[in-house]
């Protein structure tokens, strides 16, 4: 398993320095997120981290060619195609997949590791360290300051509606209601 999780940091990792996206400090984010709350809810933590690595395989790459809504299945078809070699018991095999498929949310999560990806997936824009480095992106995607305000808010939204998990709901509402006021207070200017 050692090998596998080198080698998709490595096939992630260059995704992001073809595409640079996503941006390193979300990928980062959202891995050490995922990994706290494995530990903490007793998932498998192996599988996270491969979710929370490949969840956003493809991203760039359909962002670049106007498909950005392709992306989770882009990447889920990527992933199985790069996991296939490594003779992953199917069980495993099919949670790393749901971690990717599930990351934007669904009704019912199939395990507690695609669920946790899902939830790892949100700091990266209802954290403060999320949320700014998601401004960065949006501003250095030619967004004016408006615009940048509004991708915001729709992404605090699409994030927030995803949240699943009590510990999440409880560590970032704070930071949602807050980041809600500032773009409110923002605009008033």
């Amino acid at each position: 398993m050692e090998e596998l999780i080198n080698k998709s940091r490595e096939l992630a990792l260059a995704e992001i320095s073809r595409f640079a996206m996503p941006k390193l400090e979300h990928f980062l984010l959202a891995n050490a997120k995922g990994q706290e709350l494995a530990a903490k809810l007793g998932a498998d933590q192996e599988i996270v981290l491969l979710g929370t690595m490949l969840m956003d395989l493809k991203i760039g790459q359909c962002f670049g060619a106007n498909r950005l809504a392709e992306h989770v299945a882009e990447s889920s078809r990527a992933a199985q195609a790069f996991l296939r070699p490594f003779n992953l018991d199917p069980e495993i095999f099919r949670k790393i997949v749901d971690c990717i498929e599930s990351h934007h949310g669904v009704p019912a999560y199939s395990c507690l590791e695609a669920e946790i990806c899902a939830n790892a997936d949100c700091y990266r824009f209802l954290s403060p360290a999320g949320f700014f480095n998601a401004f960065m992106i949006f501003s250095g995607r030619g967004a004016d300051f408006t615009g940048c305000l509004n991708q915001l808010e729709a992404k605090l939204e699409e994030k927030h509606n995803i949240l699943s998990l009590d510990i999440c709901r409880q560590e970032l509402e704070p930071y949602y209601q807050e980041f809600k006021e500032l773009i409110k207070k923002a605009r008033e200017n």
